[in-house]
């Protein structure tokens, strides 16, 4: 083999090594799952109440402020006044989540908040500096939980 094909081939060695480091420090490395055992509600009223899922799911990551989300199951009951009494988030944007994360679908819940079948409330105003929680809730339940950016950071 010529110098130039060795040169090729650790250009391209190097390429593929640096591309799976970035998808691996993308996806994986920073993610941690998360014990959520309660969750803050802020309702429009000023009022505070500490939510208890049923179950709940959660992953984040330090090295970003929208890197939360999480899946919950709540009583139906408890939706419902959610949806009635929590402000309501008109353009709520669910963040994709990774991969391997299965339970939470951005484009569904995306989808949902569009149609109807989902409800987007805020929970917490500046739970990072510049971002909010947000929950999507469903009549049934389900409920999924990310942050997303408040505008207040812009200049």
């Amino acid at each position: 083999m010529t110098s130039g094909r060795w040169i090729v081939l650790a250009i391209l060695g190097i390429t593929a090594v640096f591309g799976a480091a970035q998808w691996y420090f993308q996806t994986r490395a920073y993610y941690a799952p998360v014990a959520l055992q309660t969750l803050d509600i802020t309702f429009a009223d000023g009022t505070l109440e500490t939510l208890r899922p049923l179950s709940a799911e959660a992953i984040d990551a330090d090295t970003s402020p929208l890197r939360f989300r999480a899946c919950l199951t709540i009583a139906p009951d408890v939706a419902a006044r959610l949806v009635a009494g929590a402000a309501p988030v008109a353009e709520a944007v669910p963040l994709i989540a990774p991969d391997w994360f299965g339970c939470f679908d951005a484009e569904v819940i995306g989808a949902d908040l569009e149609s109807g079948a989902a409800q987007a409330i805020l929970a917490q105003t500046e739970v990072r500096p510049g971002a909010d929680r947000v929950i999507a809730v469903y009549p049934d339940g389900r409920a999924y939980v990310w942050h997303q950016w408040n505008g207040r950071l812009e200049g």
